[in-house]
């Protein structure tokens, strides 16, 4: 039996399921995430089954934060993203073999920054600053302790050889030094960035490389 363990970058993923999958419920956002999950473990041609699924993310910030377009402060604790954010961590931990970790959120840097598309559309005069609505900000707010927490679990399980595999969904390079401890370590390391390109210095230290987003929806993954 191979003993297998899915890591997921809980930021990375979000980021990239919402591209295929669209705005779902909470509920159903944390049934996407076990399905794909569990597709590493139906996919795969040796007898394995699941040690268990590690979520990394944060907690949503209930911060009151100013926005400058609006000129007024903004109490994230009653926004919809909040109470998403919330339910979906919540439906995640009842989950069978589900385990949430989570980091922090440098809410004291938080801001309300222009989007890129924006800057652009006003450096080259599509735009001005009378056009702007709410659309063209976002909140920006950096994530504190996530990676050194997957990376701590990658080692940890990997000394007391708890699993025979691990799989990754990521696509942050950060994550090379754990990488190469595991593979020494004598465990088999996959990667799934979701479709994403990775760099050179991630590919060269993984094992597999899988993903199953061009078959999200249906029932058969392919490499």
């Amino acid at each position: 039996m191979i003993k297998t363990a899915i890591l997921v970058d809980g930021g990375f993923y979000r980021r990239k399921i919402v591209k295929f999958m669209g705005n779902e419920s909470p509920e159903a956002a944390a049934d996407t995430l076990y399905k794909y999950c569990m597709r590493h473990i139906a996919h795969d041609r040796e007898d394995c089954y699941l040690y268990r699924v590690l979520y990394y993310d944060c907690a949503p910030s209930g911060k009151q934060i100013f926005h400058p377009l609006l000129k007024k402060v903004v109490d994230l604790k009653k926004e919809p993203l909040y109470l998403w954010n919330t339910e979906f961590l919540n439906a995640l931990r009842t989950k069978r073999k589900f385990a949430v970790r989570l980091g922090k959120l440098a809410d004291e840097q938080a801001a309300y920054n222009l989007t890129s598309d924006a800057t652009r559309a006003l450096l080259n005069g599509r735009k001005t600053i009378g056009d702007l609505t709410p659309a063209d900000f976002s909140l920006s707010i950096k994530q504190k302790g996530v990676d050194t927490r997957i990376g701590i679990d990658l080692v940890s399980m990997a000394l007391k050889k708890q699993v025979d595999k691990i799989v990754l969904i990521a696509g942050d390079s950060d994550f090379v030094p754990a990488a190469k401890f595991v593979r020494r370590e004598g465990v088999d390391f996959v990667l799934d960035p979701m479709g994403a390109a990775i760099k050179p210095e991630l590919s060269e230290h993984i094992d597999g490389l899988t993903s199953f987003v061009a078959t999200l929806g249906n029932d058969q993954p392919t490499d």
